[in-house]
Formats: C-alpha cells, structure tokens, sequence
C-alpha cells in the first residue's frame, strides 16, 4: 500500500485538503497516491511536515521482514 495514502486515511485528511497544503493540483496529489508519480524529495519532506510525520513513515514500510 502506498505509505502516503496510508498516512492520509489514518489521519482521516482527504486528497483535496493535502493538495491545497502543498499548492499542487488534486490531479498531481492523487498520481502520488497512487504510485504513479514519485514526488520529488522536497514535496516529500513538505508532505511530511504538513502530515506532521517523519519522513521515514512515508518510505518506510513497516512490514516485518518476509524472511522473519
């Protein structure tokens, strides 16, 4: 699952709301959140900011290792 949208439902903030935050059109924010278009590491960290998480979580899965 694509992180940025995991964080987006668990904090209950629709697309339109992150898309007005970032100064980007909805049409852009959805092509992060569904894995077609990889936002440049800048926008990342401004998404992590206005999400107030670290960035890690927005990269990071936190699936336990397949091996374990």
């Amino acid at each position: 699952m694509n992180r940025i949208k995991e964080v987006l439902e668990e904090k209950g903030i629709k697309q339109t709301w992150l898309a007005d935050k970032l100064g980007k059109s909805y049409n852009m924010v959805n092509a992060y959140v569904g894995n077609r278009r990889q936002p440049t590491l800048e926008v990342l960290n401004q998404i992590a900011e206005i999400l107030d998480v670290d960035v890690r979580k927005l990269i990071i899965s936190n699936r336990e290792d397949v091996d374990n």
